[in-house]
């Protein structure tokens, strides 16, 4: 009786052996399997970055933006879908660095009038036409911007506006420390901080969507964004920050682009 039940016992045990040898086979198989058909896929970096930084310029023809407080132009360049030199050069901003709040960008190139080639007179003689040299562009008159500009500070003119250079958008107008800096206009203050290099203690006053004007290198600030002031009211005292004499420098933007403020200011 014993002998049959350990019989018993070893034909159990076996068994039992070859079931989870072979259920041990199966999941081999299946796991081989699931390799020979398992696909891994890789995130493209080169793509995504290939797609945040456009390589050529889709225009956007009469529209624009408005630059907002924190806003760069290379970040503005991505979300439009634009080059950042190619949005520079359609406003003419020869430094990328310097725009400002309440500035308005135009999301396409000006209009401008591509030169045809030359051609023969069709006669078959041969003979070259040469093309006619255009006749040098007149100075434009300046915009009329409509509002009634004052001088925003009292003293000696020290350094004029120079077109092209960067760090010449504006004037300079010579003083003592704490001296009255005046809005030249009515408006509304887009900016008031320094957060612009080369500009320091910096306001920048909004007189209608065209027209901006910025005092720079002020000692105190008196004027908060978002505050409605009027012509000849005082805004800042005049220092040196950024600079190394108390001065103001002072810049009229039309459509973001420098203008020669003694075009606008009223002569002394």
């Amino acid at each position: 009786m014993e002998d049959e039940i350990r019989m018993s016992a070893e034909v159990m045990v076996k068994g039992v052996s070859r079931a989870v040898a072979g259920m041990a086979a199966l999941l081999l198989v299946a796991m081989a399997a699931g390799c020979g058909t398992a696909t891994v896929v890789k995130p493209s970096g080169s793509a995504s970055r290939a797609a945040a930084t456009p390589r050529t310029s889709v225009p956007k023809p009469g529209q624009t933006t408005v630059v907002r407080r924190g806003d760069t132009l290379y970040a503005l360049a991505r979300i439009h879908n634009i080059t950042p030199g190619d949005l520079a050069a359609w406003n003419g901003l020869s430094n990328p660095n310097a725009i400002y709040p309440g500035q308005t960008l135009r999301l396409y190139p000006g209009s401008a009038t591509a030169s045809r080639p030359a051609t023969g007179s069709g006669s078959g003689s041969g003979t070259a036409t040469r093309p006619t040299a255009p006749p040098p562009a007149a100075t434009p008159a300046p915009a009329n911007s409509g509002i009634g500009w004052r001088w925003p500070a009292d003293g000696a003119l020290v350094g004029r506006f120079v077109a092209g250079e960067t760090t010449k958008q504006g004037i300079d107008i010579a003083g003592s420390s704490g001296q009255a800096v005046r809005a030249a206009g009515p408006g509304v203050v887009v900016y008031s901080g320094a957060g612009l290099v080369g500009y320091g203690e910096l306001i920048i006053i909004k007189h209608n969507d065209q027209w901006l004007s910025a005092y720079g290198h002020n000692r105190k600030r008196l004027v908060n964004e978002g505050q409605n002031v009027k012509a000849g009211e005082q805004i800042a005292e005049m220092g040196r920050t950024g600079t190394s004499r108390d001065m103001l420098h002072f810049e009229i933007r039309y459509n973001g682009k420098p203008v020669d403020p003694l075009q606008y200011l009223p002569q002394k």
